[in-house]
């Protein structure tokens, strides 16, 4: 049984639903462009929504597809995707206090929809309050729908757009981050963690290999979280 604390229901999965679906639009754009390179990359249109509806996962499926040939080089795409999705990890602990009432096979099915957007605005109402796991779960479906469709359409499509980065469509999802962390507690705990974790990616972007700034950032800032707790009560 969940906690009464803790529920998920249509009304708070039609809110999740709503609330991340204007953003949703600019990810059936990225969807277009991995469509139309899965084609190129020599992928048939059922393995590429297959991979798009199964792994979804972006930036690792553009990966992938950078390292896909006649013999596929297992290793350094099992690397390179965990590189890319090691930041799952520390979002997963993140939301822990408030799933963890969940069954494990619910709990999990919800995890699968985790992406950076979805994940940003169940932890922010999460910490004000929220209990209602549909959040979570309803902004996640509205991303993998865009995305799964965003993937059709260029598989179907003669032309698309093919350089989503000349129309500055790749900074949509760093800007609403952004956006969500100036929205969240202001104090000097929060103010170092991000700090160090940007700094962080930073110099990891120019000394590191590709795509390690991001799992970098995200171990600093998490363990200088890790060593300096919060003090706080749980609100609700």
């Amino acid at each position: 049984m969940i906690s009464a604390e803790v529920c998920l229901d249509k009304r708070g999965t039609w809110l999740g639903f709503k609330r991340l679906l204007p953003l949703s639009m600019f990810v059936v754009a990225f969807g277009v462009a991995f469509g139309l390179a899965a084609v190129q990359t020599g992928l048939s249109k059922s393995e590429a929504v297959l991979m798009s509806a199964f792994v979804f996962a972006g930036a690792s499926q553009f990966a992938a597809l950078e390292l896909w040939q006649e013999e596929i080089p297992l290793l350094p795409l099992i690397l390179t995707t965990f590189a890319i999705n090691a930041r799952h990890l520390l979002m997963g602990a993140s939301l822990y206090p408030w799933v963890r009432q969940v069954p494990v096979a619910k709990r999990y099915g919800l995890l699968t929809l985790i992406s950076d957007a979805n994940w940003a605005v169940a932890l922010q109402d999460y910490r004000q309050g929220e209990r209602n796991l549909g959040i979570l779960f309803g902004g996640g479906l509205a991303l993998w729908v865009c995305w799964v469709a965003g993937t059709f359409l260029g598989l179907i499509l003669t032309q698309g757009i093919p350089d989503p980065k000349a129309l500055g469509l790749d900074m949509v999802l760093g800007c609403f981050l952004l956006t969500m962390a100036l929205g969240g507690k202001k104090d000097l705990r929060h103010l170092v963690i991000w700090s160090v974790a940007g700094a962080t990616s930073l110099l990891a972007l120019y000394l590191l290999p590709a795509n390690t700034h991001v799992v970098a950032g995200a171990l600093a800032g998490g363990l200088v979280g890790a060593f300096w707790l919060e003090d706080y009560n749980e609100p609700g």
